[in-house]
C-alpha cells in the first residue's frame, strides 16, 4: 500500500514533467524543426541520456525480470530478439550514414535516397504506413504493462468512491493507463523533443538512483541467503537445448517455458541471431530511436549518442532487473502472481516491488518506472506526429501551412494517435504476445527492403513499395491463422519480402542518375555502388569510395561483446560472483581500449559529409 511519503514523490514527479513541458514550449513552437528535433541543437549525451531512457521502458523491464528469473544468465540473449545490439551498428557506421541525409523523418529520407518520381512517391507512403503501425504497436504494448503495473500499487477500492461511473474490473487497469497517459501526452505534445529530452533526464535521474538502492538491498539479501535455482541457471552458456528444469522448486516455470517456445535454444538462438544481423544492417525502424539520431548536432555526435545510450542504459537496467530477479527468488513465497486463478510470471516485477521497496523509496521507484513509460510513450508519439504532420499533411494537403497550422496539426494528430492507441490497448492479452509480433513479425517486413536501400545501387522505390508491402501483409494475417512463435515465421515473411523487392526492382527503371549520385556522395555507404562510384570518378578523379567494411564488422563484433559485459556485470556483482565479474571488467577495458583506437580515433579524422 503507497504511503504518504510515496504518493507526495510520485504527484511531484508528474507536476515536474507539466512544468517541462510549459518551460520549453516556447522554443518547441519557434518552427516545425523546433519541434520534431529540437532545432538540431541539443547535445548528443543528453541526446544518449534521453535515448537510454525511452528504452527503460515498464512493460519491457517486466519481460526482462520474467526472463532473468525464469531463464537466468541465458536470458541475456533473449533481448537480441529486438535486437538490442543494433544499437552498436548505429555506433559504429548506420547513425553517421543516417544523420549526413539532414532530413527530419525516415519517410523523407526515402524520398532522399529514392527520389520524387513514382517510386519515391509510393516508398514515401509504405514507410509512412509501417512508421505508423510499429508505433501505435509500441505505445498499445506500453499501455498494457503500465495497466499491469498500476493496479497492483494503486487499490481500485481506494479510487472507487471518486468516480461517478461504474468501470468493469477487467478495465481498471485500462482506465488507469489512460489517466498516466495524459501526462505524457501533454509535455510531449506542448514540448516537442525538447520537452522529452529535458524530462528523460529527470527520469534517468531517478531510474539510476532506484536501480542502485534495488541492487544494494539485493546484494544484502544474497549475502545472507543461499538462491535455490535449477542446474544452468548461472551459466550464459548453453547446448542445443535449454535444459532447465525447475521441477520441485517452482513446477509451474517449466510450463511457462513450454509455451514460451524457447526449449529448443539453439535453433530459437540461431533465427535470432540471422534476424538481429539483418535488422541491424537494415538501420533504425522509422520510431523514437530514429528522430533521436535526426535531432543530433551532427554525423560524428549522432555516432556518439548511439554509443553512449547503451552505455547509460545496460549497467543500470540490469542493476535493477538483477535486483529484483534475486530477491523473486529468494523470498518467492512470499510473492503473490496470481491473477483470477493463474500464475502470471509477468507480474514478478510489481509484486516484488510491493514486496521489498521501503516506504519513500517505493515513491521514487514507481515515479520513475511511471516516468519510463511515459518516455516510452512520449518519444512514440513524437516520431508519430512527425510522420501524421511531416509526411503526410505538410507534403500532400497543405505544403504552405502557417507555423500556426503546423502546431495546431501536431496537437491534433498527437492526440489522434493516442487515442488509437488506447482502443487498441484494450485488445492486448499480454506484454510478451505484442512484443513477439512488434520485433518478429512486424519487423520481419521492415528487414529485406531496408537492408537494399542502402547497400544496393539498382534498388528503387518500387522494389521498395513491393517489398515492404509484401512483408505487412503477412505480418497482419498470420497471427490471426497461428499460434507459433512469431520469430518462427520470421523467415517465411523475409523470404515473401525479399521476392516482392527483387520482381518490383526490375518492373521499373533504375532510380534517377542524379538521384543516386547525391544519394552515394552524401551518405558514402558502403557496398554495391561500384556503377555510381565510377560515374562520380568520371568528374571527380580525387573522389574517395568507403573501404571500412572489414573495420566497422570488426568493431561490431567488439561492440557487441563490450555491450553484452554490461549487462552481466551488473548482475554477477549482485550475485557475489567475484572471479566472473573481475574476469568481465578486464574484457570490457580491452573491448573499449580497441574501439578507442579503431572507432573513435577513426570516426574523429573523417570528413563530415554533412557539410
Amino acid at each position: 500500500m503507497l504511503q504518504p511519503l510515496d504518493i507526495a514523490i510520485i504527484l511531484a514527479y508528474l507536476v515536474g514533467t507539466i512544468v517541462i513541458g510549459l518551460a520549453v514550449s516556447k522554443k518547441a513552437r519557434k518552427s516545425k524543426e523546433d519541434y520534431l528535433l529540437g532545432g538540431k541543437s541539443l547535445p548528443w549525451y543528453m541526446l544518449g541520456l534521453s535515448n537510454a531512457s525511452g528504452m527503460f521502458d515498464i512493460s519491457g523491464t517486466m519481460w526482462l525480470v520474467t526472463l532473468t528469473f525464469v531463464y537466468g544468465f541465458k536470458s541475456i540473449w533473449i533481448p537480441w530478439l529486438w535486437p538490442v545490439f543494433n544499437q552498436i551498428f548505429l555506433m559504429i557506421y548506420l547513425s553517421a550514414w543516417l544523420r549526413r541525409s539532414n532530413v527530419m523523418t525516415g519517410a523523407e529520407w526515402i524520398l532522399f535516397r529514392f527520389g520524387s518520381g513514382r517510386g519515391g512517391r509510393r516508398s514515401h507512403t509504405i514507410i509512412v504506413v509501417f512508421a505508423i503501425l510499429s508505433c501505435l504497436g509500441f505505445l498499445a504494448y506500453g499501455f498494457i504493462g503500465l495497466g499491469k503495473f498500476v493496479e497492483i500499487f494503486i487499490p481500485w477500492e481506494m479510487v472507487n468512491p471518486y468516480i461517478p461511473f461504474h468501470i468493469p474490473a477487467t478495465y481498471i487497469p485500462h482506465f488507469y493507463g489512460i489517466i498516466f497517459t495524459f501526462f505524457a501526452v501533454f509535455y510531449s505534445i506542448i514540448g516537442g523533443m525538447s520537452g522529452i529530452v529535458w524530462t528523460d533526464l529527470l527520469q534517468y535521474t531517478i531510474m539510476t538512483v532506484s536501480s542502485i538502492a534495488i541492487a544494494v538491498i539485493a546484494w544484502q539479501a544474497m549475502g545472507t541467503h543461499t538462491l535455490n535455482v535449477p542446474e544452468g541457471w548461472m551459466n550464459p552458456f548453453f547446448g542445443w537445448n535449454l535444459n532447465m528444469d525447475w521441477t520441485g522448486i517452482i513446477d509451474e516455470v517449466n510450463t511457462k517455458i513450454l509455451s514460451d517456445g524457447y526449449s529448443l535454444f539453439t535453433i530459437f538462438f540461431m533465427l535470432m541471431v540471422f534476424k538481429g544481423i539483418l535488422s541491424s544492417i537494415a538501420g533504425p525502424a522509422p520510431n523514437y530511436d530514429m528522430q533521436k539520431i535526426l535531432s543530433t548536432k551532427s554525423p560524428q555526435e549522432a555516432s556518439k549518442m548511439s554509443g553512449f545510450a547503451s552505455i547509460a542504459l545496460m549497467p543500470t537496467r540490469y542493476l535493477m532487473i538483477g535486483g529484483f530477479t534475486v530477491l523473486a527468488l529468494l523470498f518467492y513465497d512470499r510473492l503473490d502472481l496470481r491473477t483470477a486463478g493463474l500464475l502470471d510470471f509477468e507480474k514478478i516485477l510489481p509484486a516484488a516491488i510491493q514486496q521489498f521497496v521501503p516506504v519513500g523509496l517505493l515513491g521514487l521507484l514507481l515515479a520513475g518506472l511511471l516516468a519510463a513509460f511515459m518516455s516510452t510513450f512520449a518519444g512514440t508519439l513524437n516520431a508519430a506526429q512527425a510522420y501524421l504532420v511531416n509526411d503526410i499533411y505538410l507534403k500532400h494537403y497543405n505544403p504552405q501551412a502557417s507555423a500556426k497550422k503546423v502546431r495546431f496539426m501536431n496537437y491534433g494528430s498527437g492526440i489522434a494517435v493516442v487515442l488509437v492507441s488506447i482502443v487498441l490497448g484494450f485488445f492486448v492479452q499480454d506484454v510478451n504476445s505484442i512484443l513477439q509480433w512488434i520485433v518478429s513479425a512486424l519487423y520481419g517486413s521492415y528487414v529485406i527492403s531496408n537492408v537494399l536501400k542502402w547497400h544496393w545501387w539498382r534498388f528503387n522505390g518500387a522494389g521498395y513499395f513491393w517489398g515492404m508491402l509484401s512483408g505487412i501483409i503477412p505480418a497482419l494475417v498470420f497471427p490471426i491463422f497461428t499460434d507459433t512463435l512469431d520469430l518462427y515465421y520470421f523467415p517465411v515473411i523475409l523470404l515473401i519480402s525479399l521476392i516482392g523487392s527483387l520482381v518490383g526492382t526490375y518492373s521499373a527503371p533504375p532510380t534517377e542518375e542524379d538521384v543516386l549520385i547525391h544519394f552515394y556522395k552524401k551518405t558514402h555507404p558502403w557496398g554495391a555502388w561500384k556503377p555510381i562510384y565510377e560515374k562520380i570518378i568520371q568528374k571527380e578523379p580525387g573522389f574517395q569510395r568507403n573501404t571500412a567494411f572489414k573495420r566497422d564488422m570488426f568493431n561490431v563484433v567488439i561492440g557487441v561483446i563490450g555491450q553484452t559485459l554490461l549487462v552481466v556485470i551488473p548482475l554477477y556483482i549482485i550475485l557475489h560472483e567475484h572471479i566472473p565479474m573481475l574476469v568481465s571488467l578486464v574484457l570490457l577495458a580491452i573491448c573499449i581500449v580497441i574501439l578507442k583506437k579503431n572507432w573513435w580515433d577513426k570516426m574523429n579524422e573523417e570528413p563530415n559529409y554533412n557539410s
